[in-house]
């Protein structure tokens, strides 16, 4: 099956040739049908069936579901993975996209897909430069990117308020109510997108220095103010070097720092192996020409691992150091890219390369990607995608937030993700189906709540795991 314009299933064409002339001659719907299909679907999925969540009978073990997101990953840092995801119900839930998507494919929905991101919660949100060197709000992690039903990335994100919430010890009523606004500003949102043309929706971006005029809390805004001063600075490759890199006289290398950061076995600091020159070849030619241009004006000198986030751990991400003849540095960042957790609920990707599945993930979804992001393919036949490993970079400290904090927040996630859907599917039809009263708000706010108790659940269940010695863990010093 695939979808019409107006983001509904439709029979596959006979042939490619065929898809081609469908898609260029097709009638488009104006504003109004859009909006007038999208409010039809509630006689199929009425907004308030949003609010039920129950575990399916078969549904799967906590344990089952961890150890199958980790099959074909490097088996030595599972425990590191193991050791990040026991901390909180939080930090479990950031690694928990694969369940979560099981879970979500027996839910409602309304019929009407759009590019999702796979994993939208609260962290993988934030902000980054655009070419401009402006500071934007954005989805800034799209690993698990895949066309779907927009229901499951809007419940991933709203749950992971409750889950925040309730990790920094607020009360339920504020976790509940940033799970609310956060439906809240996705559905008004959506409806002002749905009003835009195409290109000026296209051009449209959150810039963070307008958000930071919508905050009516003064302390939070003024914190906001100074982080985006400090990030402006220290996000700089000169800035980054001293913490990631080292002069030992005759060249640059990059530092081990274990157990995040490390050269490979047989892999010598400094000594760029044919495996790696062969992958960052394939990866120069997935650029544009002028970006090619500027990559070639600096020469890769080192490669590492480094272990990032939690749900990625265990899976190849590589850190790459270039200079140009000055010796200005510049930082690549390689994530092995596998084949989305959405997959096995709402198919597979058109892409043979998982790399360009998310790259096209990333330039759908987003008003501005980096310009470095491309994808390529190792000699053993792991997928890739590339991108810049720091480019003024802003992510919410979210163990800090009090409930103020979470509410605005939640308001700009909602925005957010609203726009990157509008994007990417048909926000007139969304809109339709999401309307004017706070039906859908409320239903979405009890799903989050009823999921998040569901994510303690199954952080229990992992706990003992780990605790019982089934699951290695292995556990980092604070910093």
């Amino acid at each position: 099956m695939s979808t019409t314009k107006a983001g509904i299933e439709k029979k596959q064409p006979k042939n490619q040739k065929e898809e081609l002339h469908t898609v260029a001659f097709e009638k488009h719907y104006s504003r109004a049908e859009s909006y007038a299909i999208g409010k039809t679907r509630r006689e199929l999925c009425p907004r308030n069936f949003h609010e039920k969540w129950k575990a399916p009978s078969d549904r799967l073990d906590p344990v089952q579901f961890v150890e199958q997101s980790e099959k074909g990953r490097v088996a030595e840092l599972l425990p590191l993975r193991h050791g990040r995801m026991v901390e909180s119900p939080f930090t479990y839930y950031r690694a928990s996209a694969l369940s979560m998507s099981a879970d979500l494919a027996s839910t409602p929905n309304s019929g009407i897909r759009v590019q999702c991101c796979g994993d939208a919660h609260m962290l993988n949100f934030g902000g980054f430069a655009t070419p401009e060197r402006r500071i934007i709000l954005s989805i800034n992690d799209l690993d698990e990117t895949l066309p779907g039903p927009w229901e499951w990335d809007l419940k991933r994100l709203a749950t992971s308020f409750i889950i925040g919430c309730r990790n920094n010890g607020l009360s339920e009523s504020s976790a509940k109510d940033a799970a609310e606004i956060c439906a809240n500003s996705y559905r008004k949102r959506m409806n002002e997108f749905s009003e835009m043309n195409p290109m000026e929706l296209w051009y449209y971006s959150l810039d963070a220095d307008m958000l930071t005029t919508t905050i009516k809390d003064p302390e939070v805004q003024r914190r906001l103010i100074k982080r985006l001063a400090e990030e402006r600075q220290k996000s700089r490759a000169e800035e980054i070097f001293p913490k990631l890199a080292k002069n030992t006289g005759e060249y640059a290398v990059i530092k081990d720092q274990l157990p995040s950061i490390f050269h490979w076995k047989d892999h010598t600091p400094g000594q760029i192996q044919d495996v790696v020159k062969n992958t960052f070849a394939r990866y120069r030619e997935s650029l544009a020409p002028s970006y090619q241009l500027l990559l070639d004006r600096y020469e890769l000198k080192d490669a590492a691992i480094k272990v990032v986030g939690i749900g990625s751990v265990g899976t190849a991400c590589w850190v790459l150091l270039l200079m140009d003849g000055d010796g200005h540095p510049f930082f690549l960042q390689v994530k092995e890219a596998n084949s989305s957790v959405m997959e096995p609920y709402a198919g597979k990707s058109i892409y043979p390369n998982h790399g360009q599945r998310i790259v096209n993930g990333y330039r759908t979804m987003q008003p501005y990607s980096d310009i470095f992001l491309g994808w390529t393919r190792g000699d053993m036949g792991r997928d890739f995608f590339v991108r810049q490993l720091r480019d003024i970079k802003v992510s919410f400290r979210a163990e800090i937030f009090g409930k103020e904090d979470f509410k605005t927040i939640a308001d700009w996630c909602g925005w957010a993700l609203a726009l990157s859907h509008a994007r990417a599917g048909e926000s007139a039809m969304i809109s339709g189906y999401l309307g004017k009263s706070d039906v859908f708000d409320k239903a979405i706010a009890n799903f989050s709540v009823a999921y998040a108790d569901q994510n303690e659940k199954d952080h229990e269940v992992f706990k003992r795991a780990v605790k019982s010695g089934k699951l290695k863990a292995v556990y980092e010093k604070e910093k």
